[in-house]
C-alpha cells in the first residue's frame, strides 16, 4: 500500500476481464485486491526462479519512462537481458536478424579498440561511433541474449503490446504487471498491480529479480556439490584400479620367484 500498488485507473477507463483481481471503487478510481497480488507475485516469483535455476535466460520489457532506471539496476544487477528503450520490432519472431545486428555491433567495438581505428579519418570515426552508439542503445542490453528468452517478464502489457504479441507467438511464457486498463486473459503469469508509479514498478521488479538471484545462487552451489561428487567418484574409481593392480603384481612377483627357484633346482 505505501509502494500504492493497489491504486488501478479510473473506472471509465476499466477492462471488465480485470473485474477478479478489483477490490472496490473509490473516488471514480478502482482498488486492486492486493490480497490476490500478493499470491500473483508468489507464484510468478517461484516460476521465474526455478527458470534462472534452470539455467535459462528471462527478457524484461520496460520502454515506460519511470521504469527505465529500476530495471537497468535491478535486472541488470542479475545479469538478465532487458529492452528499456523502443521495442525493436521482430526482436523475437526475427531472433536471428537480430542476432547479426548485435555481432555488428560488437564488431565495431573491436575495431574501435583496434590501432588502425586512429589512423582512419576523424569524419570515419565519427560515423562508426554514431552507428555504435546507435545499435548499443537498443541492443547493448540483450547483447549476451545468443538465444530465445525462456520467459518474459512485462510492465504495461498495454504498452508492451507487440512484444507480447511476439512472446506468444513463440509460445514463451510472460509474466505481466497488469493495471486495471489492461487484458490479463493472454498473460501466463498475471500481476494485478499500478503500472504507472515507479515505486510500485520497484517493489514487483525488486521481488521477480531477488528470485532469479536465489535460483542461480542454488545453481551454482547444485553445480558445485555435482564436481565435487564427480571427483570423488573418479578418485573412488582410481582407488579401485590400484586396488586391482596390486594382485596383479603380487601374482607375477611370484611367478617370478618360482622361476627363478625352478632354474636354481635345474642347475
Amino acid at each position: 500500500m505505501e509502494a500504492g500498488v493497489h491504486f488501478g485507473h479510473l473506472k471509465r477507463k476499466w477492462n471488465p476481464a480485470m473485474k477478479p483481481y478489483i477490490f472496490m471503487e473509490k473516488n471514480g478510481i478502482h482498488i486492486i485486491d492486493l490480497h490476490k497480488t500478493v499470491v500473483k507475485i508468489d507464484e510468478a516469483a517461484e516460476a521465474l526462479k526455478q527458470i534462472a535455476k534452470s539455467g535459462r535466460k528471462v527478457l524484461f520489457v520496460a520502454t515506460k519512462k519511470q521504469a527505465r532506471d529500476i530495471l537497468t539496476e535491478k535486472v541488470g544487477a542479475v545479469n538478465m537481458p532487458y529492452v528499456v528503450e523502443r521495442w525493436p520490432g521482430g526482436m523475437l519472431t526475427n531472433f536471428p536478424t537480430i542476432r547479426k545486428a548485435v555481432k555488428k555491433m560488437s564488431s565495431l567495438e573491436k575495431l574501435m579498440g583496434d590501432a588502425a581505428y586512429q589512423s582512419l579519418s576523424k569524419r570515419e570515426r565519427l560515423q562508426i561511433t554514431r552507428q555504435r552508439d546507435k545499435l548499443n542503445k537498443t541492443l547493448g542490453s540483450i547483447a549476451d541474449l545468443t538465444r530465445l528468452p525462456a520467459a518474459m517478464f512485462v510492465v504495461d502489457v498495454t504498452k508492451e503490446h507487440i512484444a507480447v504479441k511476439e512472446a506468444q507467438r513463440l509460445n514463451i511464457p510472460v509474466f505481466g504487471m497488469v493495471d486495471t486498463n489492461s487484458d490479463p486473459t493472454n498473460i501466463d503469469f498475471v500481476i494485478p498491480a499500478n503500472d504507472d508509479a515507479s515505486k510500485s514498478i520497484e517493489i514487483v521488479t525488486d521481488i521477480m529479480t531477488q528470485a532469479i538471484k536465489e535460483g542461480l545462487e542454488e545453481r551454482k552451489v547444485e553445480k558445485l556439490d555435482e564436481n565435487e561428487a564427480r571427483d570423488k567418484k573418479a578418485a573412488a574409481k582410481g582407488a579401485k584400479k590400484g586396488e586391482a593392480r596390486k594382485p596383479k603384481a603380487a601374482e607375477a612377483e611370484a611367478e617370478s620367484d618360482d622361476a627363478a627357484q625352478a632354474e636354481t633346482t635345474e642347475e
